[in-house]
């Protein structure tokens, strides 16, 4: 098999940086959207969120004739567990993402976003052998110590951070690895949890909670605008981790948690504490050392592959 050319390599390189930010952009603008929904149960929200997607990406499916895809992603084995243990972790994203939001813990959210890319460092180690650089050793240590800290203000949201981070982590390293592109892969996670989210609305309505029959023109309009709004973004980030190193998505993912918090404190007006703010100040001093750390070691292999190259001319 042939290395792509030089150009093909930008163009995939630069597609990937396009889809990462349009994905990104539009997640830290989301809470916005589930703010709407407050008055909506999380769990209906998630149900509506899964069946709606279904729905589009049904729709693209067929006018982009991937069915066959799709059977021959089916067929094997190895790739529907993987994307059995992806579709789990998306929906726990999911969850936790819309309940933080709905019971005022953007900044919390906020800050599990933050930690993802740290986290995909410590996975990198620990699955994929990489070494660390002492630059991102502290920098991974400094956040821990954030961490910690807003971990001992007694930080009652602490645990949606923690989900977030490691789910979304976990949900990004499975994708990259396995052999399925981006609308074939989510179509398939959705085909495997609409079957919980129909169950879970209609077990609603039978007991009387439900809104299906009691909702506003508005909310119908917002929930069913739940699958573009929850697809679009996840095919162009899966459709980024295609073409971009692992590391860059961490770089773009600052865009989305960074829109969050100042959501958060300037238009929902949630409390800033002590203890977020030091929090939050290791967590991005960590992620400015990761940065420069990074932006560093590429400026030498960049400088290295051209002296190279002179040699060899």
């Amino acid at each position: 098999m042939h290395a792509p050319s030089p150009a093909l390599a930008a163009q995939r390189h630069r597609a990937g940086l396009y889809y990462g930010l349009g994905a990104y952009l539009a997640w830290g603008v989301m809470p916005l959207y589930f703010k709407a929904l407050a008055h909506v149960s999380p769990g209906e929200i998630l149900g509506h969120r899964i069946l709606w997607s279904l729905v589009l990406l049904g729709g693209l499916v067929l006018a982009w004739k991937r069915w066959q895809r799709i059977r021959a992603a089916i067929a094997d084995r190895k790739v529907l567990l993987t994307l059995m243990a992806t579709s789990a972790l998306i929906a726990v994203n999911w969850l936790v993402y819309i309940i933080a939001i709905v019971t005022g813990h953007v900044l919390e959210g906020s800050l599990g976003y933050y930690l993802n890319p740290l986290v995909n460092i410590l996975m990198g180690v620990l699955l994929l052998g990489e070494r660390l650089t002492r630059p991102q050793i502290a920098a991974t240590i400094l956040a821990a110590v954030g961490v910690a800290i807003l971990a001992a203000g007694a930080g009652s949201g602490l645990w949606i951070s923690i989900t977030l981070a490691l789910s979304f982590a976990s949900y990004g390293f499975l994708r990259k690895i396995t052999p399925v592109e981006a609308v074939e892969g989510l179509s398939i996670e959705t085909i495997l949890l609409a079957p919980f989210a129909l169950g879970w609305i209609l077990w609603l309505e039978s007991q009387g909670t439900g809104g299906l029959s009691t909702w506003d023109p508005l909310t119908s309009l917002l929930l069913i605008l739940g699958g573009a709004i929850t697809a679009i973004p996840l095919l162009m980030f899966t459709a980024a981790a295609k073409r971009l190193p692992f590391s860059t998505l961490g770089f773009l993912q600052y865009v989305a948690p960074s829109i969050q918090f100042l959501l958060a404190v300037l238009v929902f007006g949630e409390h800033l504490t002590f203890s977020h703010i030091v929090c939050f100040g290791a967590i991005w001093t960590a992620l400015i050392i990761f940065t420069a750390d990074g932006w560093r070691r590429a400026v030498v292999a960049r400088r290295e592959a051209v002296a190279e190259a002179s040699g060899l001319a």
